[in-house]
């Protein structure tokens, strides 16, 4: 075998391992999984490594312009990370992936924010909570295989009309980007926020009670 086929080798044999590896962590957090309610919160990096996570509301990147997490971690309810798992798996097919602005957000985060901006255009009553509380919500977008986002239009939380899914004077390619991101996640289980291209709720997650579920930052 000649230096050129055996690095070669090597290189699919390593490969090979960390698929695997991947893919071993997977189903065992999978077999974890049916143990365990589904409304349970989980770390979705427990659960793939497929996604990119931009985590907003942990920076002060964000129209608070103040940072309300201790920590970037995206925990939300089991059922909400299956759906989200099957429709990253058809963009992943598609040479996109999903980029995650925010997932669950605990009662006392949803105060502190209102504490920000009192304004239930641009920050839920956490007197009534938000889909965001019941661990059911997420703000995405997609990124190609390069890691760069696709166009939408506007920035996350931009609130005007050009954010609308029904605001038409955008370009074609936003509108198919916008159209893409929309039917896989309705498809996997949301609904889309008509005033919003980047929030998806869980159908399935809608009835489920306003939590303030914690988790530890290391």
């Amino acid at each position: 075998m000649n230096t050129t086929a055996t690095s070669l080798f090597i290189f699919c044999f390593m490969l090979g391992i960390i698929s695997c590896k991947s893919q071993t962590i997977s189903e065992s957090v999978r077999e974890k999984s049916n143990f365990i309610s589904d409304t349970t919160f989980v770390n979705l990096k427990d659960y793939s490594e497929d996604f990119v996570f931009d985590m907003k509301y942990a920076t002060t990147d964000n129209f608070l312009k103040a940072k309300v997490y201790d920590c970037a971690e995206c925990y939300l309810r089991l059922k909400t990370v299956e759906s989200l798992l099957e429709a990253n798996k058809k963009f992943i097919e598609k040479g996109y992936r999903i980029k995650i602005f925010d997932c669950y957000r605990p009662l006392d985060i949803q105060k502190k924010m209102w504490s920000i901006v009192s304004n239930p255009i641009y920050v839920a009553n956490p007197s009534k909570g938000s889909i965001h509380n019941r661990g059911g919500a997420v703000d995405i977008t997609l990124v190609d295989r390069t890691g760069k986002e696709l166009e939408m239009g506007t920035s996350f939380d931009h609130f005007g009309k050009e954010a609308s899914h029904n605001y038409k004077n955008v370009s074609k390619q936003i509108k198919n980007n916008r159209k893409l991101l929309k039917t896989i996640l309705i498809e996997s289980g949301f609904n889309s926020f008509d005033s919003e291209w980047w929030h998806y709720n869980l159908k399935l997650g809608l009835n489920d009670k306003v939590s303030n579920f914690k988790w530890d930052c290391d």
